[in-house]
């Protein structure tokens, strides 16, 4: 029977140690956790700096919901593009410093929205190989040539894009690996873009509203320009706090993904109340220069707390700071050790990562304290 074969399909997902389990939470996003009623100081959410339950967020959501209600009711295109979202997008546009932006629900559908946009059959996509599930799955729907480039290897990147005969190409990548936290060469990668006339696609995900001046994201953080063949996408449920995406760039290119990215035109817009939570977030994050400061202390602690330990922390300068294990089993029998000290810090095993690189992913956030990290660096040379 059907059914029969998806059952022994999960028993070997739990059999190989790759199974997935859903926690609950039963209170607010934040380092304090809790789960089943039990206490947990939680190091596996991505609100870097910890606005998700902040109350500026909070009274703006509540002031959003009076004034315009809690659904948008119609896609954007339709009657759903309300003056709240109006407001956010320009916000947006001056902060990122381009042109204009379009609102997504989520960077997996913007991500499925910009790369079939601006590219399909007869082009090709160089992509980098640790790129995001989204960027993989969004050059699929393309139907464009793939190709993907060791991670990081411009010189790789270089000789597959002279080599290709495609009439159009497009670079795609993450700024911030969300599973390495190490930085893409973006210079290095607007350079080749330019020299080869394709478009720069770059995820930001986990370096907007962390990096950069004010927060601005990976860019600044290169300090690079916002160049007509840049197209930049940043989420909104991470360091903003709240939830969403958006999609910066050139006024053309905006244009031309309002009337073709799918993935926007039909699906119902998010709800105003997040786009007034957000609004009232962009302006968090640029006033937040000490929650960044807090956070790059934090992760300084973590990693000159471990290293004369046999943990191997990969190089990552950011929020994001994995534990390297490699056997799916033994990440899972530490991340239950920890758990047991009442530290949540989630296994990461494939096909989230290469197969043999099981790992603990430490993200760090900036409501963490000091005597947060050193209770989990004591855990962990505990169990070294």
């Amino acid at each position: 029977m059907i059914w029969e074969e998806l059952q022994g399909e999960l028993d070997t997902l739990q059999r190989d140690g790759l199974k997935r389990h859903r926690r609950t939470l039963e209170c607010p996003c934040g380092p304090a956790a809790r789960l089943d009623g039990r206490s947990l100081l939680s190091f596996c959410s991505n609100d870097y700096l910890g606005l998700a339950n902040d109350p500026a967020l909070i009274e703006a959501a509540c002031a959003g919901a009076r004034a315009w209600g809690v659904g948008s009711g119609a896609s954007h295109l339709v009657s759903g593009h309300l003056g709240a979202h109006a407001v956010l997008e320009e916000k947006l546009a001056v902060f990122t410093g381009f042109a204009r932006t379009l609102l997504f629900s989520t960077g997996y559908l913007a991500n499925l929205g910009i790369v079939p946009a601006l590219v399909g059959r007869h082009d090709a996509v160089f992509a980098d190989r640790l790129n995001h599930a989204s960027l993989i799955d969004a050059v699929q729907l393309s139907r464009a040539d793939s190709q993907r480039y060791p991670h990081g290897d411009l010189t790789a990147l270089e000789r597959l894009l002279a080599a290709s005969p495609a009439r159009r190409k497009l670079i795609l990548s993450d700024a911030v690996f969300s599973m390495d936290g190490d930085l893409a060469p973006l210079p290095g990668l607007l350079a080749l873009a330019e020299r080869f006339d394709a478009w720069l696609v770059v995820d930001d995900a986990h370096g907007f509203g962390v990096l950069g001046r004010q927060g601005r994201g990976s860019l600044d953080h290169f300090n690079l320009p916002a160049a007509r063949r840049l197209v930049y996408m940043g989420t909104l449920g991470k360091a903003a706090g709240a939830a969403g995406a958006f999609v910066a760039g050139d006024a053309t290119v905006i244009e031309w993904l309002e009337q073709r990215a799918r993935s926007y035109i039909f699906t119902t817009a998010a709800s105003p109340v997040i786009a007034c939570a957000l609004a009232a977030s962009l302006d968090l994050i640029a006033a937040g220069d000490a929650r960044r400061q807090h956070l790059w202390q934090l992760v300084a602690q973590l990693r000159a707390g471990l290293a004369d330990t046999r943990w191997q922390l990969l190089p990552s300068p950011t929020a994001i700071q994995p534990v390297i294990i490699g056997d799916n089993q033994d990440a899972l029998r530490i991340a239950s050790a920890l758990f047991e000290r009442g530290l949540w810090v989630p296994a990461i095993r494939p096909p989230t990562v290469p197969r043999g690189s099981a790992r603990l992913r430490v993200s760090l956030t900036a409501a963490h304290h000091e005597a947060d990290l050193a209770r989990l660096i004591d855990a962990l040379r505990a169990l070294a």
